[in-house]
C-alpha cells in the first residue's frame, strides 16, 4: 500500500479573539474531511465598524486571488449582520457561529447560501477534539462561550449567546491530546471566562478548573488566562496566582474605562477603585506580574475631565499592555442611542492612550535588560518571556521549545536576547 497523503488544507482568514483562532482550527478539521481545500473560509470579528470593514475587503481579495474557490464567511459579523454578506456576489456560503461548528455546514455540494440561526438557543457548548494550531507554537483551549451580561456598547453577546461552560473533561481530554502533540503553553479562551462554570453542575469556579487542569495533565509547563472581569477573580484563582509557577504572571483586565460614570453607562460590573485593587493585590501576591487591559477611547457622553481618569488610571496601574480602540457605534446597543463624541476626539483620546501603554511597555522592557529569563519560541528566531513580552534571538531555536536566554537590550517595543553559554 502506498502511504496516504496529508489532506489539503483549506485558507483560514481568522480576524478577532482567540475564540476564533481555536474555532478556526475546529472549521479546518471539518472542511478538510469534507474534502474542501480549494476554498477559503473568513472568520469574521464584529466588535468594531472597522473589523468588519476589514472582512469585506479580505473576502473581495480572497475572490481576486482565488477566481474559482468556495468562499465561506462565518464567526460574529456574520451572525449578527448576515445581510451585509449576502449582498455580495463573491460569497458563496454564509455561516452563523453555531453552524461553523457542525461538520455537516462543510462540503462541495449545494447548500442552502445562507446557515444562521438564532444563537440566544445554544444551551451548551460542544466539545471538539482538534490536534494543534497551524503555525502556532502555543494552543488554545476553549473553555466558555456566550456572556450574560449586556454591557451597552458591545454587540457579543448578539453574535455569541448566553454564557455557556466546556465540562472539565472535556478540557482536560483536550488539553491531554494537545500536550501529546508537543503543545508546552495554553491560553483558555472564551467570551467572559471569569463566568466559568455557573451553569455547571456544582458550579466550579475559573480558578477550581484551573487548579484540577493543572493537576490532571502535568504536560501544561505554561497557563495562560485571556481576559478577566476585575470583580469577577474568585478565591482559588488568587491562590494560584500567588503560588502555582505554571500559570503566567500576566494577567489582562476587561478594562473599558477608568472614570466610574462612564463605566455606568457601559453597564460595567467594577469601579475605577476596583481596577487599582485589583492591581495592588495581584502585585502583592505575584510580585513579577504585569497587566494588559481592554480600553475604549471616546464612548458616549466621555468628557475631557472622564477621559483624563482613564489615561491616569492607564499609568497608575503601570498598564503594558493597552489594547486601545476608538469606540464604534454598533447598530442596536443602547450606547449607540446616546450622545456620541465627535470622531476626531475619539481618536485623540486613544492615541494618548496607546502613548500612555508604549511609555509603560517601555519601561517594563527595561526592566528586563540584563535578566536571563525562559522563552518559549515561537518561530526559529522570536519568542515570548512569561510575561508576555516579545522576544527576538540572535540564533535560531526550535518552535515550541522553552529556552532560557539571555536579554541584551530593548528597542522600547521587543526584547534583544542572546543564547545563554
Amino acid at each position: 500500500m502506498g502511504e496516504q497523503k496529508p489532506l489539503a488544507s483549506p485558507e483560514i482568514i481568522t480576524f478577532g479573539c482567540r475564540l476564533n483562532t481555536y474555532e478556526s482550527e475546529v472549521m479546518r478539521g471539518h472542511a478538510m474531511a469534507a474534502g474542501m481545500s480549494n476554498a477559503v473560509i473568513i472568520n469574521t470579528c464584529a466588535v468594531t465598524n472597522e473589523a468588519e470593514r476589514q472582512a469585506r475587503q479580505a473576502i473581495r481579495k480572497a475572490r481576486r486571488d482565488n477566481p474559482d474557490a468556495k468562499i465561506v464567511v462565518t464567526g460574529c459579523a456574520a451572525q449578527t449582520n448576515p445581510d451585509q454578506f449576502r449582498e455580495m456576489s463573491e460569497v458563496d456560503q454564509i455561516l452563523g457561529n453555531l453552524e461553523k461548528l457542525e461538520a455537516t455546514s462543510f462540503g462541495l455540494e449545494e447548500t442552502e447560501r445562507v446557515q444562521v440561526n438564532d444563537i440566544m438557543s445554544a444551551e451548551e457548548t460542544a466539545s471538539h477534539l482538534i490536534e494543534g494550531f497551524e503555525g502556532r507554537a502555543r494552543a488554545f483551549l476553549q473553555i466558555q462561550n456566550g456572556c450574560n451580561h449586556r454591557c451597552t456598547f458591545c454587540i457579543i453577546p448578539y453574535g455569541r449567546g448566553n454564557s455557556r461552560s466546556v465540562p472539565l473533561g472535556a478540557i482536560v481530554e483536550q488539553a491531554r491530546s494537545l500536550t501529546e502533540n508537543g503543545y508546552r503553553e495554553f491560553v483558555l479562551t472564551g467570551v467572559d471566562i471569569t463566568a466559568y462554570g455557573e451553569d455547571l453542575p456544582g458550579t466550579p469556579t475559573l480558578g477550581q478548573m484551573c487548579r484540577r487542569l493543572l493537576a490532571a495533565v502535568p504536560g501544561i509547563e505554561r497557563l495562560r488566562l485571556s481576559s478577566l472581569d476585575p470583580v469577577e477573580v474568585d478565591d482559588d484563582l488568587w491562590r494560584l496566582i500567588e503560588n502555582e509557577p505554571r500559570l503566567m504572571p500576566h494577567l489582562h483586565i476587561s478594562l473599558q474605562a477608568g472614570d466610574d460614570m462612564v463605566l455606568k453607562r457601559m453597564k460595567r460590573r467594577h469601579s475605577r477603585e476596583d481596577v487599582y485593587a485589583f492591581v495592588e493585590k495581584a502585585r502583592r501576591l505575584r510580585p513579577d506580574v504585569v497587566f494588559g487591559a481592554d480600553i475604549i477611547a471616546g464612548f458616549p457622553t466621555e468628557t475631557d475631565e472622564m477621559a483624563e481618569n482613564s489615561q491616569r488610571l492607564a499609568k497608575e496601574c503601570d498598564i503594558a499592555y493597552m489594547h486601545v480602540f476608538p469606540y464604534s457605534e454598533r447598530p442596536g446597543t443602547p450606547a449607540a442611542r446616546m450622545p456620541q463624541v465627535p470622531g476626531n476626539i475619539r481618536k485623540e483620546r486613544a492615541a494618548k492612550l496607546r502613548r500612555i501603554g508604549e511609555d509603560n511597555l517601555n519601561r517594563f522592557l527595561q526592566r528586563q535588560v540584563g535578566q536571563t529569563l525562559p522563552v518559549l519560541v515561537e518561530n526559529e528566531t522570536t519568542g515570548r518571556t512569561e510575561q508576555y513580552a516579545p522576544v527576538t534571538f540572535d540564533f535560531e531555536a526550535e518552535p515550541g521549545t522553552i529556552i532560557e536566554v539571555r536579554i541584551v537590550g530593548t528597542d522600547g517595543k521587543r526584547l534583544q536576547a542572546s543564547q545563554t553559554v
